[in-house]
């Protein structure tokens, strides 16, 4: 690997780091027959170029997609990412089910008998809740396809495999919610609410129903890529395909991240620093700046400047590595901006009291951050204007409430602006991405990624299982 032309780095600062996979991302792929790569995060640090990014191409490239496999009269059992947000039973962001409507409709074009779509919505916990009901996706897919879609009752069972085995030509079936059976994720609880585990015998024979449906398995759920479920790695076909929602997904990333055009900006959000440590130390070797808003700028704050944060969000544990965040941000020459003015309510609630706080004089007891304020959000627009390449995992502040909304809202237009001047914008999934629906800026910057936890995986180095266990090209 060549230092890149535009960077520089001492012998010293190139280093060579090798960390082997999980034991989950091990479990997705036992037995499998296909040669994989069995490296979680080869790291080498040379003009702060990662070798994570290549995997991701890797990863991208060597996997059999669905534009390579004989779909003509076959049962197709697809894997969608379904886990819409849903309010009062009804669908508030349906981007996720849009997103997989490609896949769909070359497989009904290539003359497939019939398609079996699965999904989970929620964490039901292996309980049959019917607040997490796949009912009324089914319902809006029929009028996205415009085509009757059969919804089952279930997901797995002899009722289903003989809906599934009676289906007339070109149907398309959508299964109940996976994880209403403990053997999805392999862990759950019972009717009284205790912790529970999957026997062995449970999952094998729920991973046996599933294959039973059909002759070809298709993955599109990135969203879920991230998880060995039994969904992901568990139906035993001989043909395991990308759809083109998870093939788009991976070629993207790896696109953005393998050579990015600089400056190259990180915005994070989020509650707990914790969570986000290795995302952090990943970027801190990839970017030029960082902005860190959302709950855990408090955490920041607090720690590097003594701010008292009133009742704001603080991570004990996450506080511990603060000043390593920035000790390796200052090696690397990255610049970290932090909010200097915040938005505050008396309250965690849409119709809380609005007040401002500064960082000198700090946010009074019984008061809480919950938005960026005037002064942060000029600075940070300053950030984005400079950008070329930026990747945006969080918003500053609680947007869903709209007195709390304006921090986000002004990220948002800025971030607009700069995919407009030509830079390359990726918005991480998860709130971010329903922060694009909110305003409407979906088809405004370069790509809205439809997985919260699958892109923080890819930009923290990690192997997908669900990728993993696809077949090889």
């Amino acid at each position: 690997l060549a230092e890149s032309e535009n960077q520089k780095t001492s012998a010293k600062e190139s280093a060579i780091h090798k960390s082997f996979w999980t034991p989950s991302a091990a479990h997705a792929v036992e037995d499998t027959p296909y040669p994989l790569l069995i490296i979680q995060s080869t790291y080498f640090v040379a003009g702060r170029t990662n070798v994570w990014s290549i995997i991701l191409t890797i990863m991208a490239l060597n996997k059999l997609a669905i534009d390579n496999v004989d779909l003509e009269g076959k049962r197709v059992i697809i894997r969608v990412d379904f886990n819409v947000p849903m309010k009062d039973g009804k669908i508030t962001n349906p981007q996720r089910i849009v997103e997989s409507l490609p896949t769909i409709k070359y497989a009904l074009e290539k003359g497939a008998r019939s398609l079996i779509l699965m999904s989970h919505l929620g964490r039901p916990e292996g309980q049959k809740n019917m607040k997490y009901s796949l009912r009324p996706v089914a319902e809006e897919l029929s009028k996205l396809l415009n085509k009757n879609v059969q919804f089952l009752p279930d997901c797995v069972g002899e009722e289903v495999e003989a809906a599934c085995k009676a289906c007339t030509p070109s149907s398309v079936i959508l299964l109940e919610n996976l994880r209403f059976h403990i053997e999805e994720e392999g862990k759950g609880v019972n009717e009284a609410g205790e912790k529970i585990k999957a026997s062995k015998e449970q999952i094998e024979k729920f991973q046996k129903s599933l294959t039973s449906l059909a002759d070809v398995y298709v993955n599109d759920a990135f969203g879920t890529a991230h998880r060995a479920h039994s969904s992901m790695v568990g139906v035993q076909l001989s043909v395991r395909c990308s759809g083109f929602l998870l093939k788009k997904e991976l070629q993207f990333f790896a696109k953005a991240l393998e050579n990015p055009e600089r400056p190259f900006l990180a915005i994070l959000g989020g509650a707990k620093v914790a969570d986000k440590i290795q995302l952090i130390k990943n970027l801190l070797d990839k970017v030029n700046e960082m902005i860190i808003g959302g709950g855990m700028a408090f955490t920041f704050l607090k720690q590097l400047h003594g701010m008292n944060i009133g009742n704001s969000l603080f991570d004990e544990e996450g506080a511990k590595i603060v000043k390593e965040l920035m000790e390796k941000a200052k090696k690397n020459g990255v610049k970290i901006h932090l909010p200097v003015d915040i938005v505050t309510g008396d309250k965690f609630d849409e119709k809380a009291a609005v007040g401002s706080a500064t960082v000198q004089a700090g946010i009074p007891d019984g008061w809480m951050g919950l938005d960026v304020g005037p002064v942060t959000r000029k600075l940070f627009s300053e950030a984005i204007d400079r950008a070329k390449t930026i990747v945006w995992n969080g918003p500053p502040g609680v947007f869903e409430w709209d007195n709390f909304a304006a921090g986000t809202k002004a990220m948002m237009d800025s971030v607009v602006k700069a995919t407009e001047k030509g830079a390359t914008t990726i918005i991480g999934g998860g709130d971010t991405a329903t922060c694009c629906a909110k305003f409407k800026t979906e088809h405004k910057v370069s790509h809205v990624s439809t997985g919260g936890g699958a892109s923080l995986e890819l930009l923290e180095g990690k192997i997908l299982p669900g990728v993993a266990a696809l077949s090889g090209v």
